[in-house]
Parts: C-alpha cells; structure tokens; sequence
C-alpha cells in the first residue's frame, strides 16, 4: 500500500514539474486570433470587439498587470501580442493572442493542457474587456 500511495505521489510530482518546466515555443502560439464573431469554447473564448491603436494599449497594460501573466511574444508596434496566464495551483499556462486588425481588436484566449479550462479564459478576457 505504501509502494502505491509513494508510486501515485511520484507521478503527480513529475506531471506538475512536466506542466510547469514544458518549454514553450512561441511560434505555436503567437498566431492570428482569426476571428470573425464572439464564441465561447470548451478551452477557451474568441472575442471581437471595436477598437483602435490607444484600445490596444489599454489592454495590454490590462493584461499585464493580471496576476501571473507575462507577454510570450509580439509588440504593441506590431498590433500582435501573445500573453501567457499560469495558474495559481498547478502552473497551467493559458495562451491568449491579440491582435489589431481593421478597426477590431481579436482575442483568442486558450488552454494548453486538457479540454476544459472551467471558464478562467472566459472570466479572464471578459474581464479585461469590462474593464476598457
């Protein structure tokens, strides 16, 4: 018995240490947020809502001073900026890529790990947008 509890001990450890150490390449998740209408999705959300250059910057200053959220990748120069949101607990990192397009600003907010992500891309990015 003590073998077993010892054994699932190690496993949860090393599946911590996994989702926390993985590396992450920016190429895989600073892409176009490609969207065209608001959705709500298992593992994340798109949004899409009207703004310009001065819109941009007040999210990102949002989404910077979010708890455990730092920029993976892009710039406000660009209009393309890629964030990523661990979680408090476990490390699980959320992608969220933003983009200035046409008078629009494109949010694509996603998990990485698992199919669900119980609404915190949803609560996170509503949020942010409430808040403009």
């Amino acid at each position: 018995m003590k073998i077993a509890l010892l054994l699932i001990g190690a496993v949860f450890v090393g599946f911590a240490a996994w989702v926390r150490l993985a590396p992450t390449q920016s190429q895989d998740w600073h892409i176009d947020p490609q969207v065209t209408d608001n959705q709500d999705l298992e593992g994340g959300v798109k949004r899409r809502v009207s703004g310009d250059q001065t819109t941009l910057e007040a999210l990102d200053s949002l989404a910077r001073v979010t708890p455990r959220t730092e920029l993976l990748a892009g710039s406000l120069q660009e209009g393309h900026l890629t964030y990523v949101t661990r979680s408090k607990l476990m490390g699980f990192p959320d992608y969220a890529s933003v983009l200035l397009r046409d008078g629009h600003i494109e949010i694509y907010s996603r998990l990485r790990f698992g199919k669900s992500d119980l609404g915190v891309n949803k609560a996170r990015v509503d949020g942010w947008l409430s808040q403009l």
